[in-house]
């Protein structure tokens, strides 16, 4: 009909209109990404979505990951939602009024990506070994203890004083960001390491 408006369609984003060179080096971050998650205890879609996310440095709808990753809007749904509980991920409004949509950024500063992790994977794993150890020692509560007990509970004991140690180290570096941040820059050019 002559004259009559047109839906407009909603503007693809850069990252799926991207140059061949850069999509096929994005390609080769999120399958590399992905296969990492593997290695760490991470669904690969799970590791690959926040991967295009990230690279992708602008928020994407659920439509854009399911179309790049060639996965299914449920993978997609159930991905997005870990990824916003680990707080890897944030959702975002269009900035088109007419736009409906949901949409997801991923956290773009390495620092603070790398702080969110370390939280996540200490309170998913390091927090729960910790309170385990103590009780594997041995449960003998008479004053005379064999030696092979006093080993089994000093190999226990030096393990958790370990343990101990680097979750304090971890706690001290998920709350002084930007002093580690320094430090580590610091250090870098110290020892004339790529920053």
């Amino acid at each position: 009909m002559p004259g009559a408006l047109k839906a407009s369609k909603p503007i693809a984003p850069a990252a799926l209109t991207a140059p061949d060179e850069v999509r096929l080096a994005q390609d080769r971050f999120i399958a590399f990404w992905g296969e990492m998650g593997t290695r760490w205890g991470v669904q690969r879609n799970m590791a690959e979505v926040h991967a295009l996310l990230f690279i992708a440095g602008e928020p994407l709808a659920a439509e854009d990951i399911m179309e790049r990753l060639s996965i299914s809007r449920g993978s997609v749904s159930t991905t997005l939602k870990q990824l916003v509980e680990w707080g890897l991920v944030q959702r975002v409004k269009s900035r088109i009024k007419t736009d409906r949509r949901e949409y997801h950024q991923a956290e773009q500063d390495v620092w603070k990506l790398f702080y969110t992790i370390l939280r996540a994977r200490k309170r998913r794993e390091f927090d729960p070994l910790l309170e385990q150890l103590g009780g594997c020692r041995a449960t003998t509560k008479s004053s005379r203890r064999s030696d092979r007990e006093k080993q089994h509970d000093q190999k226990i004991d030096d393990l958790l004083a370990l343990c101990v140690f680097f979750d304090g180290l971890a706690n001290t570096i998920s709350k002084s960001g930007k002093s580690i941040e320094r430090a580590s820059k610091i250090l870098a050019r110290l020892i004339g390491a790529p920053r």
